[in-house]
């Protein structure tokens, strides 16, 4: 409320979106409550104790060890093709993933020098470092990248964590929709939304004159670029929920995409129990792929998490694993789980070299 003063009483959503989830100590990402794991909030154990510290939302690398395991096939090319021994790993989460990449390559006897985690989390850091103590001598955090950098970036469900900009078509003008505090003495006060006019556009025309809600990406794209920038010679690898621009900009997808998280549930209201909950929108990845084209990226390729996965071993990693761990893992490449819904993109500077993740149903002829 003091920033949306500040802001003279209108905010931006994306404005909002970031202080809900990044504000120090206030913000989701920052208050030091766990939100990766199986175990939703409140929910009682097999003995009847109450886990009130439970999760909001489970990604891959809580669902199964074998997400990294695969993973790491890639990471491991990539490593060998641009010639680099460096990780870096954007929003580590728990820890999992750059433990299961860690211990993989490891085994595979493939060098990492150094194992390095951008995370804006102070907590998160800190669970991070437990989970990677057998590791602590080549893992490092970092708050902002040095000049130039080189190896092998990953960023597993990063993007969609980004603030985004609401644009909404109201009787064939486009607004932008930000937020306002309504109250008075007569009721508690709340967030509602609020729109201006607005010059901002979609990237592609909306075809039809029905009223429409969508999201634009400056931040994610900016991200990218900024990736762009500083690295010199390596792979980026980022995997996320999200569409390619004419699945996006549909005609028929006229409610946007962004959705909250908590306790395995799932609203579409980020105006309320601000900072108590996950606010997230899906990827537009083609403009990711231009943003990074733009800024001297290449595109390595862009396909579904499936596909990706089976392509790095997956179904042959499944073959030694328990019967436990098989089932657990299917739910990373059936199409009604994460198959279909989460998409990878491979960018790339340097020499040319062939991705071994897009080798099978790549469709960067999509984007």
């Amino acid at each position: 409320r003091h920033r949306l003063a500040a802001c003279g009483g209108w905010m931006g959503f994306d404005t909002f979106m970031a202080l809900a989830l990044y504000a120090p100590g206030l913000g989701y990402y920052a208050r030091g409550t766990p939100v990766f794991g199986q175990m939703p909030q409140g929910l009682h154990d097999k003995g009847g104790d109450l886990h009130g510290a439970g999760s909001d939302f489970v990604t891959a690398p809580e669902m199964s060890a074998l997400f990294g395991q695969t993973l790491a096939r890639q990471v491991a090319q990539a490593l060998q093709a641009s010639g680099t021994e460096e990780v870096w790993e954007f929003g580590a989460g728990s820890g999992a993933l750059a433990l299961q990449l860690l211990d993989t390559l490891n085994a595979m006897g493939v060098s990492v020098r150094r194992y390095t985690i951008v995370d804006l989390s102070a907590t998160l850091r800190a669970r991070q470092q437990a989970t990677l103590l057998t590791h602590i001598a080549k893992v490092h955090w970092v708050d902002s990248l040095p000049d130039t950098m080189a190896g092998v970036v990953v960023g597993n469900e990063v993007l969609d964590a980004m603030p985004v900009k609401l644009l909404v078509r109201l009787q064939g003008v486009w607004h932008e929709r930000g937020v306002v505090w309504r109250g008075d003495p007569t009721r508690p006060g709340e967030w509602v939304w609020a729109d201006k006019m607005t010059d901002l556009r979609p990237p592609v025309e909306i075809s039809g004159a029905h009223d429409y809600l969508t999201e634009i990406h400056p931040q994610a794209e900016g991200f990218v670029r900024t990736l762009a920038h500083h690295l010199v010679r390596g792979a980026v690898f980022l995997l996320d929920y999200g569409y390619p621009e004419a699945e996006y900009y549909h005609e028929q997808r006229h409610m946007g995409t962004v959705m909250c998280h908590r306790s395995h549930q799932v609203d579409a209201n980020p105006l309320v129990d601000v900072g108590s909950k996950d606010i997230t929108a899906h990827i537009n990845f083609t403009g990711i792929a231009l943003a990074a084209q733009e800024a001297g990226l290449e595109v390595l390729g862009y396909t579904n998490q499936a596909h990706f996965l089976m392509n790095c071993g997956l179904l042959d990693l499944m073959q030694s694993a328990s019967r436990a761990e098989r089932i657990t893992a299917q739910r990373l490449v059936l199409e009604h789980e994460m198959g279909e819904f989460f998409k990878v993109i491979g960018l790339g500077k340097g020499p040319a070299w062939e991705a071994m993740g897009f080798a099978h149903g790549d469709k960067t002829h999509r984007l």
